[in-house]
């Protein structure tokens, strides 16, 4: 069974990237376009890991973060989050909210990919469970 990624930012372009790069390693990939969404989609979906832009309308990805944080059933699925250069947030901003790494704009999908990868346990596994 593949394991699921909920990518959320506002911009298209770098969700339809990111989605493109996740689903080709054999990810379940699940987008939304702003924080409102997204945690809409955490509460359904479940995913394994949130890769989330920090600067998002309705819900910021800290917002989304702690919202998740807060509740039960979401508390300990791990999040990536995507910030614009000289956005950075402290450790214990990140801690608080779950977060478990962080990547500047601009990266490369590969980046995020090998992030992924190692967040949820993949580095080295053939996501798709071929033997």
């Amino acid at each position: 069974m593949s394991k699921k990624v909920l990518v959320a930012d506002d911009e298209a372009h770098i969700r339809h990237v990111l989605g493109l790069k996740l689903a080709n390693a054999g990810y379940d990939v699940v987008t939304a376009m702003d924080g409102e969404e997204a945690l809409e989609l955490c509460l359904a979906e479940r995913p394994d890991l949130v890769c989330t832009d920090l600067q998002m309308p309705y819900l910021s990805g800290l917002e989304l973060s702690q919202k998740l944080q807060e509740n039960d059933q979401t508390r300990r699925i791990p999040i990536l989050m995507l910030t614009a250069r000289g956005f950075e947030l402290q450790p214990h901003e990140m801690a608080s909210a779950g977060v478990v790494d962080m990547l500047s704009k601009p990266f490369s999908p590969r980046e995020v990919l090998e992030k992924v990868q190692h967040l949820i346990g993949q580095a080295g596994d053939d996501p798709k469970g071929a033997p």
